[in-house]
C-alpha cells in the first residue's frame, strides 16, 4: 500500500462518524520540502464546505492511540463547517480574525533555535476588506513538545490558534497591510502538566457574556448573512478557560436578554444585537489602536528565517 493510501481507511472511518466525507488523499510537502500526506474532507451535508488536513508522511493515522483525538477533531470540524465562517475566531478585545494558510505539520526551526515552527496567516474580518493581517510563525519549544501526544495538526491546531489569539490580546502582534513574519512563542506557560490542560485566559462571566454576544454579531450578522453560529465551540471554551456547558449557559442568558435567538447550540443575532454595530466597530478600532503602539518594534525586522 502506498504512503498516500495507507492512512485513507483510518481517516475515512473517523471522518464518516463525524459527518464528513474523505474527498481525496494525495502526496504533499511541508515547509522544508519533507513529504506529507494531504487529505481533503468535506461536510457530508454540504460538499462545498471542505477541510484540509496535512500530516507527516511517517505519521500512522491508524494507530489506535490516536483514534479518540481524530474523532474529536473531525466532530468539532464538522460543527464549524456547518456554520457560515468556520475559519473565523474572535479575540477578547473584539477582533474577528480568519486563520488560514497554516503550513502543517511543524518543521524544525531554520534559525538554530531548539523549536518546532508552523507558519500561517491571520486576517481582520470586519466586513470592510481592510487588508490588515499578520504573517505568523508559531514556535513550539522542545520542552513543551515533549508533553504532547503528537505535534500533528489534529492535536495542535486548536491550542496554536488560541496561542495566537492570546499573543494578540497581549499586544504582541500587529495587524498590518504588509510586513515580515511575526513570532508567537508557544511554551509550557500555556499548559499545566499537573492538571493536563491548557490555560489561556481567566475570564469572568461578564467577559464570556460579552465575548459570545460579539461572536454572534460578527460571525452570524456581519460575516454570515444571518446564518446561525456554533456557540459552544471547545476551542473558545479553552481560550476562555471555560467549558462548552458554561458557554451554553451564557448563551441562554443572552437569549433571555433579547440579544440572540437560540436553536439548540446555534445562535443568530436579534435586531437589538444588530443595532449595536457602532459599539462593535468602536471595539475593533480600540483593539487596533491597542496592539499598534504596544508592539515590540525590535520584532518588526526579524524572525523571517523561523
Amino acid at each position: 500500500m502506498s504512503s498516500t493510501t495507507a492512512p485513507a481507511a483510518a481517516l475515512d472511518s473517523a471522518a464518516s462518524s463525524a459527518g464528513l466525507t474523505l474527498q481525496s488523499v494525495e502526496p504533499g510537502t511541508d515547509f522544508a520540502g519533507v513529504p506529507t500526506t494531504r487529505a481533503t474532507l468535506a461536510l457530508a451535508a454540504d460538499p462545498t464546505k471542505t477541510l484540509i488536513l496535512e500530516l507527516s508522511e511517517a505519521f500512522d493515522a491508524a494507530d489506535p492511540r490516536f483514534v479518540a483525538e481524530f474523532t474529536t477533531f473531525f466532530t468539532e470540524a464538522a460543527e464549524r463547517l456547518s456554520g457560515p465562517r468556520p475559519d473565523v475566531y474572535l479575540t477578547l478585545h473584539g477582533l474577528p480574525l480568519s486563520f488560514g494558510s497554516f503550513a502543517w505539520p511543524f518543521h524544525a526551526s531554520t534559525s538554530g533555535a531548539d523549536t518546532f515552527v508552523v507558519h500561517g496567516d491571520i486576517r481582520l474580518e470586519d466586513g470592510r476588506n481592510t487588508g490588515l493581517h499578520a504573517k505568523i510563525a508559531a514556535a513550539l519549544t522542545q520542552t513543551f513538545a515533549e508533553t504532547l501526544v503528537s505535534r500533528e495538526q489534529p492535536f495542535a491546531e486548536g491550542f496554536i490558534y488560541n496561542a495566537v489569539r492570546k499573543t494578540l490580546d497581549q499586544g504582541q502582534l500587529e495587524l498590518v497591510k504588509s510586513g515580515n513574519r511575526q513570532p508567537v512563542p508557544v511554551t509550557t506557560r500555556y499548559y499545566s502538566v499537573w492538571k493536563k490542560r491548557f490555560s489561556f485566559n481567566d475570564t469572568t462571566e461578564q467577559q464570556r457574556h460579552d465575548y459570545l454576544a460579539a461572536k454572534v454579531f460578527w460571525l452570524s450578522h456581519i460575516l454570515g448573512n444571518g446564518a446561525p453560529v456554533w456557540i459552544a465551540d471547545p476551542r473558545d471554551a479553552q481560550y476562555l478557560n471555560s467549558t462548552a456547558d458554561e458557554l451554553g449557559s451564557v448563551a441562554a442568558k443572552l437569549q433571555q436578554e433579547g440579544l440572540i435567538t437560540l436553536t439548540g447550540d446555534r445562535a443568530t443575532a436579534t435586531d437589538t444585537l444588530r443595532a449595536a454595530e457602532p459599539q462593535y466597530r468602536a471595539e475593533v478600532d480600540e483593539a487596533l489602536a491597542f496592539i499598534k503602539p504596544s508592539f515590540n518594534e525590535e520584532m518588526r525586522s526579524g524572525h523571517t528565517n523561523m
